[in-house]
């Protein structure tokens, strides 16, 4: 099962720039005015634009202390499985590993059925990182795990978690067009059901590019490539949800979408409907937009709820 309607989502405090995760991620910039508060007014919106199209969103309140300026995006710190299984992830910010809070946990344990934790966290304190669906971009049916290696993204992390969960690793190196490592697969990069969108501008090495290339057509992926400017406008952080009427649906921040060209739209348009929301402060001042504020949630829900 490649998509799922349930989403575990994290209602911001103390969003803003955070100057631990800027030294490798070029897309954050320290930006003025009340950023907390117009991050909520966008976060309130997409969570509206999500439940207004029937997709199910499950919220859990951040807490003031310990301050944590990108619990926003909870998936780089915890991810679920069909099997009934959550991962917990190493961080590389060290207030980014405050994320892992018990509220959050124990809402999910007391929603939904989870069978066993998987938790990697202690690598932290051998400086190895592998931060969840934001390293990883999980083609689920296939089992494939899509991973751009950079200092938040380590490959013998993530060949141990291909073991434990039985996927097959595919890395590349992905760069900016300043010639940074790129932080995060999901920024340059979406697999779906049955396309995928990808900055292929962004790999350098031929080989490289050709292999991930090929793996979409073995998987009979229809690739939508788009541009290092369009990637900067997030239009590869997107992802394909299914609501409760089993309708299949692309979510997208305003900005993605605006950066589309007509052709692109019409080719994603024949494979789900495509909403968005406006998320420019989060995506300005967190380096992060729409896939990484939300979780997806493959777990069975308890019984009632």
């Amino acid at each position: 099962m490649q998509n799922t309607s349930q989403l575990l989502m994290i209602r911001p405090v103390n969003f803003g720039f955070n100057a631990q995760t800027a030294v490798n991620n070029s897309f954050q910039k320290n930006i003025e005015g009340n950023v907390q508060q117009a991050a909520l007014i966008e976060f309130d919106r997409l969570v509206a634009v999500l439940r207004d199209n029937k997709v199910d969103v499950t919220i859990v309140e951040d807490s003031a202390d310990p301050s944590t300026p990108d619990s926003i995006f909870p998936n780089n710190w915890i991810s679920f499985h069909a099997d009934g299984r959550l991962a917990l992830y190493p961080m590389f910010a060290k207030n980014r590993r405050q994320e892992r809070k018990s509220a959050v946990l124990e809402t999910i344990n007391e929603n939904f059925i989870v069978k066993d934790t998987l938790d990697l966290s202690a690598y932290e304190q051998e400086s190895v990182y592998l931060e969840g669906t934001g390293s990883m971009v999980l083609d689920r049916e296939n089992k494939i795990a899509y991973a751009c290696l950079s200092p938040r993204t380590d490959e013998m992390l993530l060949n141990k978690f291909c073991g434990i969960f039985g996927y097959e690793p595919v890395t590349f190196r992905s760069i900016d067009d300043k010639g940074a490592a790129i932080y995060h697969t999901n920024v340059m990069m979406c697999v779906a059901k049955t396309f995928a969108v990808v900055c292929l501008q962004s790999i350098s090495d031929a080989g490289e590019r050709k292999k991930l290339v090929d793996s979409f057509v073995k998987t009979k992926k229809e690739m939508v490539e788009i541009s290092a400017k369009q990637m900067n406008s997030f239009a590869g952080n997107m992802l394909q949800v299914v609501n409760s009427d089993g309708e299949v649906i692309l979510v997208m921040s305003s900005q993605a979408f605006q950066s589309l060209s007509p052709a692109q739209v019409e080719i994603l348009e024949k494979h789900n409907r495509i909403i968005h929301s406006s998320l420019n402060t989060v995506e300005s001042a967190g380096g992060g937009s729409a896939r990484c504020m939300m979780a997806e949630v493959f777990l069975n829900k308890k019984n009632g709820r």
